[in-house]
C-alpha cells in the first residue's frame, strides 16, 4: 500500500499509462470546502447516480421554503418526457437496484420516500419522478450555490435517450462532488443551513451501497456517502467523521473499463490509500512540531 501521496500518485499515473482511456480524479477536503489534497480533481466524468446528490439537497430545500410537502403522496409512473423535445420514454426495470418503488407503479410514494429511495437505494425510478416534481433549475442552482465549477450539470433524467443522443447530459468533477458534500456537511446557510442539510446527511447515513469509499476506510468508521456506478464508471463522495479526528470529505470519480464489482474494490483500494498517506502525514507533521 502506498505510503504517502506521492506513492498514490505514482499508482494512478502508472494506471494511465498502462490504459490511457483510463480517467482517475480524487478530491480530499474538509468541511469547509478547502482542498487537502487532489489528483485530477477537475476532470469531467459522466455523473451516473452522484446526480442524486444535489437533486436530494434541492428537493429539501424546496420543502423548507413550503413549496413541497415530504408526506404528499405521488403518482408513481413510468412515463416521461425527455428535455429535448418532450417526447415520451420510459425506464427499465432491469436496470434499476429499488424494486419497492417498481413495485408502487400505479400507486403512489411520498416525496420522502422517493428521496430516500433515490439515495439509499439509488433507485432511478424514484429519482425521475423526484426530478419532474423537483425541477432541473433548482439542482442547477444547488450546484451553483455549492460552488461548483460549470462542468458539474443534471441536464436530464436517466435513460432521456433522446436528449442522451443530443449532447443533453449528466457531469461532475470529483472537486465538485467534494464541495456538495463538504457544504451538507457544515450546514451551509446558502443551502439553507441544518434544516436542509441535517435531513439530507441522515439520509446519506442510511446508504446501502457501501462497496467503494467505505470500503477502504477502517471497520466502523462512520460515513454519508452516494456512489454511482455504470459500465466504464464508478463513482463516490462520502463525508467521513472518524472517532478522534477531524471530519473531511473525500470524492473519487473514475472512467475506466472494469467491471462492476472491481470498479467499487479499486475505488475502495483508492479510498484506503487516501486514508494511509494522509494519515501519514499527520504523523510527520507532529514529528516535527515536537522536534521544534
Amino acid at each position: 500500500m502506498p505510503s504517502s501521496f506521492a506513492d498514490l500518485v505514482a499508482r494512478l499515473d502508472a494506471l494511465a499509462s498502462d490504459d490511457p482511456s483510463a480517467s482517475v480524479s480524487v478530491w480530499l477536503g474538509d468541511l469547509a470546502g478547502r482542498c487537502r489534497w487532489s489528483h485530477r480533481a477537475d476532470a469531467p466524468h459522466y455523473a451516473a447516480s452522484t446526480m442524486k446528490l444535489p437533486l436530494v439537497i434541492a428537493a429539501q430545500r424546496r420543502v423548507v421554503r413550503g413549496e413541497l410537502d415530504l408526506d404528499a403522496p405521488l403518482p408513481v409512473r413510468n412515463a416521461f418526457a425527455s428535455v429535448l423535445d418532450g417526447s415520451p420514454f420510459t425506464m427499465d426495470e432491469d436496470d434499476d437496484q429499488d424494486p419497492e418503488t417498481w413495485a408502487a407503479v400505479g400507486a403512489t410514494r411520498t416525496l420522502r420516500e422517493l428521496a430516500e429511495h433515490a439515495i439509499t437505494h439509488s433507485g432511478n425510478l424514484a429519482t425521475n419522478l423526484l426530478l419532474d416534481v423537483v425541477g432541473r433549475d433548482e439542482v442547477a442552482e444547488v450546484v451553483r450555490l455549492a460552488g461548483c465549477s460549470p462542468t458539474t450539470v443534471v441536464g436530464r433524467g436517466i435513460e432521456d435517450a433522446v436528449a442522451r443522443a443530443a449532447g443533453i447530459t449528466n457531469t461532475v468533477t470529483a472537486a465538485d462532488l467534494g464541495l456538495l458534500m463538504a457544504a451538507v456537511a457544515r450546514r451551509e446557510p446558502a443551502l439553507g443551513g441544518p434544516p436542509v442539510c441535517e435531513p439530507v446527511e441522515q439520509i446519506l447515513e442510511r446508504q446501502q451501497h457501501v462497496d467503494q469509499i467505505p470500503a477502504g476506510l477502517p471497520s466502523g468508521t462512520p460515513t454519508a456517502s452516494k456512489s454511482g456506478w455504470i459500465p466504464g464508471v464508478s463513482h463516490d463522495v462520502a463525508l467521513v467523521r472518524p472517532a478522534g479526528e477531524d471530519p473531511f470529505v473525500l470524492s473519487i470519480c473514475t472512467t475506466i473499463e472494469l467491471g462492476e464489482h472491481e470498479a467499487a474494490a479499486f475505488v475502495a483500494s483508492v479510498a484506503a490509500d487516501v486514508w494511509a498517506a494522509d494519515h501519514a502525514r499527520h504523523q510527520a507533521h507532529d514529528v516535527r512540531e515536537v522536534q521544534r
